[in-house]
């Protein structure tokens, strides 16, 4: 997701654009005449809004791993450890089917004050929540002493 969808998605749709203007004799429009400048420009608008989507949706994903005292996030580059004490909420949104998983901190972190990140997929599992948002919660509240109240 974080890295061969974008490049995928949007080196093809790049290619698919820069050929649209480079190369208009390699494509035909409805008339069988080079394709008409509104298209190129309603592709070059999908390619930059397609593009901002995509960024948002999977560039931005970390890997997130947990024990019992810890966070342990990377963007594959570069891991920093987040203490558990420092979560503030976890949330995901069941919307996408993938899920996405955001979880806030009190303080800031290398990676900011949030990072998202995609749990493994559960197929049949659409609307209900995923077990590693309450799993993460639970940790929080033992680490930080709010299981004891």
């Amino acid at each position: 997701m974080k890295f061969v969808i974008p490049i995928v998605w949007i080196g093809g749709f790049a290619a698919t654009t820069l050929s649209l203007f480079l190369f208009p004799h390699q494509w035909t429009g409805t008339d069988g005449g080079p394709p008409e400048a509104s298209l190129k420009w309603l592709v070059v608008f999908a390619t930059l809004v397609g593009t901002i989507v995509i960024w948002w949706a999977c560039v931005r994903l970390k890997r997130v791993r947990m024990d019992g005292e810890a966070l342990y996030i990377s963007n594959y580059a570069t891991e920093i450890v987040v203490p558990l004490a420092n979560v503030a909420e976890v949330t995901e949104n069941r919307w996408v089917n993938s899920h996405p998983v955001t979880i806030h901190f009190h303080a800031d972190t290398g990676f900011g004050s949030q990072v998202v990140f995609m749990p493994k997929v559960r197929w049949f599992a659409f609307w209900s929540s995923h077990p590693v948002v309450e799993r993460i919660r639970l940790a929080v509240n033992r680490a930080t002493g709010r299981d004891r109240a």
